[in-house]
């Protein structure tokens, strides 16, 4: 489910399924030299989210990503976003990322770090296998947190 108006509408109705948040980091970088490869991973954060998004349909729910510069101050920003995220029903929280400066901060709910993996020059079909092989790595940990509650 996406953060929209009609997927809103179906998890209202049906929130005691859908238990668990994803929310994608998306650093964009602004210096000249690192653009491109900023505009890389968020290219494949994009992909790999909406296809996560898109397996675990009716029990997880996938919020806009989250967009923010180098400067900004992750640990204060990782605080902001767990207070007023812990103001829902979601049990889980996982924050997906391709910024490994995220591993560091202490942040209520699971951060999950994919190396980003430059997608622009693959075909459909390669580009396709690629994100469910990522989708293979991350799901233990989904599984894990989902095993626990």
């Amino acid at each position: 489910m996406n953060w929209n108006a009609k997927d809103l509408d179906t998890y209202l109705g049906q929130k005691e399924y859908i238990d668990t948040l994803l929310v994608p980091l998306l650093k964009i970088d602004t210096d000249v030299e690192q653009m491109k490869g900023s505009a890389s991973s968020a290219e494949f954060l994009m992909h790999l989210s909406n296809f996560i998004e898109t397996q675990f349909k009716g029990r997880m729910m996938a919020l806009p990503p989250f967009t923010y510069t180098q400067s900004t101050s992750l640990q204060k920003m990782g605080e902001v976003l767990a207070k007023d995220l812990a103001q829902t029903s979601f049990q889980h929280v996982f924050y997906l990322t391709t910024d490994r400066e995220w591993t560091g901060v202490d942040i209520k709910g699971e951060v999950i770090w994919i190396p980003s993996i430059p997608l622009e020059s693959m075909d459909q079909k390669l580009r396709q296998t690629i994100i469910e092989d990522q989708l293979r790595q991350v799901l233990p940990t989904f599984t894990k947190k989902w095993t626990e509650a």
